[in-house]
């Protein structure tokens, strides 16, 4: 069993949790289920492209920043720039638990994204309820028709939907109505970073999908490459969040930017 059958394992048992304590009705009766979302499509284009992740920790790295907390993070993630947030909702492989995003919700004016491992209806009220404004959807754990299905929950919900793809073959999982396709840059069998196979795969999409380059962003010139390549945007958390400031160090990455 590879990590991310332990993770999709460990998943089902806590939405089967979550269900007891609370019913999607229940949900619906949340202070932000009502509200109106943030687009990542509208803020994308005139911002700096980069997706700020807040996260503290993960099944390959260990713990990368246990000291901060996300209100101070994030805030400081918008007022630099940033087009979004990514926060890991995710609590026994990444760390991560509501009250991450509930905390800051009312204090930045930038969509979030929950990001976390969505294999189940129950999780995309969740993510309505806490604030979220957009889903991660990962191919690797899910068939072309859950992909399809969760969409269109998705955007009844009046949350955007980013796919995540790791390999040609799950490009089979992209339709139209999705509305951006992440693609990792980091194998999830061997963690390797491979930025021309990103290049590869965004190439086989249709020209105006909005591509988003994820993980194993390290410095400039690989920012500057992606985008050379049309990558739209950029899902970054792990550069940031192994310094000690985290907010210091977009700041820096930032006005380095061309």
């Amino acid at each position: 069993m590879n990590i991310l059958d332990k993770i999709i394992q460990r998943k089902k048992e806590e939405i089967s949790v979550s269900k007891s304590k609370a019913s999607i009705q229940e949900l619906k009766d949340s202070e932000f289920f009502e509200r109106e979302n943030f687009s990542l499509k509208q803020s994308i284009k005139s911002k700096s492209g980069i997706i700020a992740e807040f996260k503290r920790q993960s099944p390959s790295k260990g713990i990368i920043n246990g000291k901060v907390l996300p209100s101070e993070v994030v805030s400081s993630y918008e007022k630099l720039g940033a087009s979004g947030v990514s926060i890991l909702t995710d609590k026994d492989f990444f760390g991560g638990c509501f009250e991450d995003v509930l905390n800051v919700r009312n204090h930045i004016n930038i969509p979030i994204l929950r990001k976390d491992f969505m294999i189940d209806e129950y999780q995309f009220y969740e993510a309505k309820s806490i604030g979220a404004d957009m889903i991660l959807l990962i191919a690797a754990c899910l068939s072309p028709i859950q992909v399809q299905e969760f969409t269109a929950l998705s955007h009844e919900l009046g949350l955007e939907v980013l796919l995540e793809i790791h390999t040609e073959e799950e490009l089979k999982h992209f339709n139209s109505d999705i509305d951006f396709v992440g693609i990792n840059n980091r194998n999830l069998k061997d963690f390797k970073v491979d930025l021309q196979h990103s290049v590869r795969l965004k190439n086989q999409l249709p020209k105006d999908v909005l591509s988003i380059a994820e993980s194993g962003i390290y410095k400039i010139e690989d920012f500057n490459y992606l985008k050379e390549k049309g990558f739209d945007g950029f899902l970054m958390g792990e550069y940031f969040m192994k310094n000690e400031n985290p907010a210091k160090a977009f700041e820096e990455f930032i006005s380095n930017l061309v």
